[in-house]
């Protein structure tokens, strides 16, 4: 009786592994299929047929974890309750499973449109945020209840068709009756066990059997194309890569992050061989003396999805960025167009700004550390001691992402939200630009010397700002966007680039009211991060990664930065001590001023230079616009061993803090 239930079970089971199989393949190919905009002009057939293989030979052990579960807690404890019926429970996971698939399928679309890839860390990231107001930018920005219907009528012929298979019969492989038990051992049982272990095994390693020769996520790049690239992975491959980056990253078991070396790599950041058990002594700046007349206030000014494509030249009809196009033609304005944000993530880059330390995965606003003490990076350090007061300004709620607790904690000494100001609520995720700044502008009459952070909200999904009221002709942007080659949708994006216009115009206007009023002001320019408005599927890496860095005020000039500079978000704070800080005055910070002609910058995804910007994985490249030749591997030898020193010491920070002592 055991080895019939055992056979049947088996049988069943491995029903639920190739439905699911079919299932996550179909899936597969119709993304391909429907998205096939994504691809670059050079990928063919037989890209498609490489990542259609290897596609299915990772799916083999999705398909295999998620029929393990009843193999191991349905068919095995059968063999011991012979008499327990377990076909309710596989008809309810397996329509479990068939629900996750097809929800995960519907939520790639528009996954990919904003981040250019399959579930990764962002999924991470997500979960740490504001999951109401994600939940409702969903609804209304990305179909979230016609996309849910559809994967529930997904779900609905899935389980019909996993009912009917439960109902169909199965091979009968009786022992004979005469057969005594060492003969059924050695022709039933032990054979049995061995073909289900070798089957694992084979799927385990993705029709392989053993680790050299099986494919996972690490290695599923196989293709010349990076969408294709992306398509390989199924949604459950895709999450458990996020998953597993995110713990590599918590251990620092990714590449640059040597905590073995941390004293080595500190001493060659301090550039001389000192002794110290604290890391700040090694990261101490000294100041070569004020190039700017001190200023009575600063500002650094973060836009939502400020990306710097609509800047350029070739974007210029669209007129989302004439506002900052405008400053920086100005005689009192400095522009770096080298400059990469923290990361594609909000929180990420409040994170960078807060405390001045780069993306290694370790979220400053979660981690222990940085609530015991500020960090010696932490931006309001320096300011304090130049006699200013720092206070962050944000669009949204005071609360969100704990973002008040951590600049508290970090020295700022104001963090206010949109509640504090009494301005009325936008969106969900927060009020209108013009009344955070208006809020701004009326908090300056009689302040004292202070920074002020500024984070805005307007540019974010759900775009439901009334264009027309605020004066932009979107009609003329539909037209003029959809004359841009590879536009997915030229309505949407005209719609986004509506909202960017606003959030330039806005900041604009402020930094114009606010100059004539204090002409003693210096204002920074940049956005949180590029990624979610792109002019084509397949934008440069220029395109879906930079953001602008605008330097404007008295005594400014567009030689103040050397050219052939390169910078991040991490660049800011170095950068204004440098202009406006007296000779030999110290201060903390890993990344160099911009003020000394740095020629690389980087962030977690690629680096940049005059010249190039490229992949940090991978050997991707391109030039960037204007560029003249260059030679790639000379571009990025500029790197050095600049990685290991600032992400190792990054990490160190953010998991135990100033002490070198183990």
């Amino acid at each position: 009786m055991r080895w019939d239930k055992y056979i049947k079970n088996a049988q069943t089971d491995l029903k639920l592994f190739a439905l699911l199989l079919v299932i996550i393949c179909l899936y597969r190919t119709y993304f391909m299929f429907y998205m096939n905009g994504y691809m670059a002009d050079g990928a063919d057939f037989s890209d498609i047929a490489i990542a259609s293989w290897a596609g299915f030979r990772l799916s083999l052990k999705s398909a295999g974890i998620m029929a393990a579960v009843p193999f191991v807690f349905c068919t095995l404890v059968n063999i011991s309750f012979p008499k327990i019926d377990f076909t309710k429970v596989r008809l309810f996971f397996g329509s479990a499973c068939i629900f996750a698939l097809s929800v995960l399928f519907q939520a790639r679309f528009p996954y990919y449109r904003q981040y250019g890839t399959s579930f990764n860390t962002q999924v991470m990231e997500g979960l740490a945020d504001d999951r109401y107001a994600i939940f409702l930018m969903m609804v209304q920005e990305y179909g979230l209840i016609w996309r849910f219907l559809i994967a529930l009528a997904l779900t609905a012929i899935g389980c019909m068709l996993w009912k009917r298979l439960l109902g169909t019969g199965s091979f009968k492989l009786s022992l004979p009756l005469s057969w005594n038990y060492a003969k059924k051992l050695m022709l039933g049982y032990i054979p049995a066990l061995v073909i289900t272990f070798l089957f694992c095994l084979f799927i385990r390693f993705g029709a392989s059997f053993n680790y050299e020769h099986s494919i996972n996520w690490e290695n599923a790049a196989l293709t010349k194309d990076a969408f294709l690239n992306e398509c390989i992975l199924d949604d459950i491959q895709a999450l458990y890569r996020a998953r597993q980056v995110e713990e590599m990253m918590q251990e620092g078991n990714v590449e640059g992050i040597q905590p073995e070396n941390i004293r080595l790599l500190a001493k060659k950041a301090a550039g001389q061989n000192i002794e110290s058990d604290k890391l700040s002594d090694y990261i101490t700046r000294r100041a070569a003396g004020a190039k700017l007349p001190k200023p009575r206030h600063i500002f650094i000014i973060m836009g939502e999805s400020w990306a710097q494509w609509p800047m350029l030249d070739q974007y210029a009809q669209l007129h989302a960025a004439d506002g900052l196009r405008s400053l920086i033609a100005e005689e009192n304005s400095c522009y770096v167009q080298s400059f990469l944000p923290n990361g594609n993530f909000t929180s990420i880059s409040i994170n960078g700004i807060i405390t001045n330390l780069g993306n290694v995965g370790l979220r400053a606003n979660y981690m222990p550390e940085s609530y015991k003490e500020a960090y010696p990076t932490a931006m309001p350090e320096a300011f304090h001691r130049l006699g200013y007061r720092v206070d962050f300004w944000y669009g949204g709620t005071t609360s969100w992402d704990g973002f008040d607790k951590l600049a508290k904690a970090q020295g700022f000494d104001s963090y206010y939200g949109y509640p504090d100001f009494g301005a009325p609520k936008q969106s969900v995720w927060g009020t209108k630009d013009v009344y955070l700044f208006d809020a701004i502008y009326n908090h300056l009459a009689g302040e004292e010397p202070t920074v002020h952070v500024v984070m805005t909200t307007t540019n974010h999904p759900p775009y439901n700002l009334d264009l027309a009221a605020e004066g932009f002709d979107l009609d003329k942007e539909k037209a003029e966007a959809a004359k841009l080659p590879d536009v997915e949708n030229s309505d949407e994006l005209a719609v986004e680039l509506g909202h960017y216009w606003y959030m330039d115009k806005i900041v604009t206007d402020f930094v114009r009211k606010t100059a004539a009023q204090y002409p003693d002001s210096l204002f920074v320019i940049t956005g949180d991060h590029a990624v979610r408005m792109n002019p084509s599927v397949n934008p440069t890496m220029f395109e879906f990664q930079t953001v602008p860095f605008v330097l404007y005020g008295q005594g400014v000039s567009h030689e103040l930065i050397p050219a052939g500079t390169a910078g991040c978000h991490n660049s800011i704070m170095p950068t204004l001590v440098e202009l406006i800080a007296p000779a030999g005055f110290e201060y903390c910070s890993l990344a160099e001023s911009m003020t000394y002609g740095g020629n690389i910058a980087f962030n977690q995804d690629c680096w940049i230079t005059a010249n190039m910007i490229g992949s940090m994985s991978g050997n991707q490249t391109e030039a960037l616009p204007g560029a003249a030749g260059y030679e790639a591997e000379a571009e990025k030898a500029k790197l050095s061993d600049r990685i290991e020193i600032y992400r190792t010491l990054t990490w160190w920070l953010l998991k135990k803090g100033n002490s070198l002592e183990e």
